[in-house]
């Protein structure tokens, strides 16, 4: 029997309808599972400024929700002893840096932990080379760390994914977009889930709109602000079609919800093991953190590919547990797991709001009311 009564759900959904109604986005979806069961799958709204109807089946851009993905696939790997987490970068990608340089001595931990030093470069602001797999690969290898490896943590925006799914490539021999639909999306039945989109797959991802901050009840055509610029690129078909692995999944909150049902179950979901459980717990353990005076500009807990919980500023409820675990996409979307609960949680939205205040209020006003009923 769930532990989710019908009334319980019932607000839920009232509060979903509420944001669509007080013109937060102009689509959403959420979708939670407790102890493996899904007990909401909600969708309401429209795809775009004008239509179509949302579903629960209309794909999203998932922006830096999609770095989990890549991340649980190059667990796997190491899980498989194909790398370890101390491994140095270049003993997997000889041409990342030169020997006997600072570079050199990156490890696979530290491009997990965002404390390799290259968290931004010339390829953030080059978004005509996203889509060249080559190119970005060629763009990290000439880069030099902005800080000495290991020692500072400083979110990894865009270069997180080229640099895991380059691993990836070096030790499986296969692209991350294929190794993550084999490693993760496939066997978790995340079939509305990738990240790009194949040539085979329709352009139907949904349309982004960005809105000014505070900008709760105007028409979206007159409410446009600078998340409105970030978003553009990610609009366009040449992005939706590239893969940038830190940035352009395309997916569901169905689906999202799934892979964190997964994890906060110990890596097993309905007979189906993704990971070991000593696998989810090394991977989610703390490896480094920064206040807001540090290179982020907030409060930051990383473990291997996940943001923690336990600050201020988490949207994973408004006292979000440091043992909770998972990531939020850009002003957009969030998905987040706790193993103590097991909860698996994800809202997803075309409205980017601004991340640290407006978007957080709303994630954490959802997720409240959802641990609120499991009292």
């Amino acid at each position: 029997m769930s532990r989710l009564g019908q009334s319980d759900r019932e607000r839920i959904a009232d509060l979903f309808d509420r944001h669509l109604e007080a013109g937060l986005h102009h689509g959403a979806q959420l979708a939670v599972s407790v102890d493996g069961e899904p007990v909401i799958d909600l969708a309401g709204g429209v795809a775009a400024p004008d239509g179509p109807e949302e579903t629960r089946e209309t794909r999203h851009v998932l922006f830096s929700s999609t770095k989990p993905y890549a991340a649980v696939t190059l667990h796997s790997l190491v899980e498989e002893g194909k790398l370890a987490y101390d491994d140095r970068v270049v003993d997997h990608w000889p041409e990342f840096a030169a020997e006997g340089t600072e570079k050199a001595e990156i490890t696979v931990r530290q491009v997990l932990s965002h404390t390799a030093g290259l968290n931004r470069g010339e390829i953030d602001d080059r978004p005509d080379l996203w889509g060249d797999w080559d190119a970005a690969v060629e763009q990290l290898e000439a880069m030099e760390p902005n800080f000495p490896p290991g020692e500072t943590p400083a979110y990894h925006a865009l270069t997180f994914g080229w640099l895991v799914g380059e691993l990836v490539r070096r030790v499986s021999g296969t692209p991350i977009e294929a190794a993550a639909a084999e490693r993760v999306f496939d066997p978790l039945g995340m079939d509305d889930t990738g990240i790009g989109l194949r040539e085979d797959e329709d352009d139907d991802v949904a349309t982004l709109v960005g809105f000014e901050p505070f900008d709760r009840c105007r028409d979206p055509g007159e409410g446009l602000g600078k998340n409105a610029e970030v978003a553009v690129p990610f609009n366009s078909e040449a992005i939706h079609r590239a893969v940038i692995p830190a940035a352009n999944g395309i997916g569901t909150a169905g689906d999202m919800a799934r892979f964190y049902a997964c994890l906060a179950n110990g890596g097993e979901l309905e007979g189906t093991r993704l990971l070991e459980p000593e696998t989810v717990e090394r991977m989610t353990r703390l490896e480094a953190e920064t206040d807001a005076d540090g290179t982020i500009g907030r409060e930051a807990r990383f473990a291997l590919g996940f943001w923690k919980g336990g600050t201020t500023v988490a949207p994973y409820g408004s006292l979000s547990p440091e043992h909770v675990f998972g990531h939020a996409g850009l002003g957009s979307s969030v998905g987040w797991a706790d193993p103590e609960e097991n909860i698996g949680f994800s809202y997803v939205t075309n409205g980017v709001r601004e991340g640290s205040y407006e978007h957080v209020t709303r994630v954490n006003a959802l997720a409240d009311a959802v641990r609120q009923a499991l009292r």
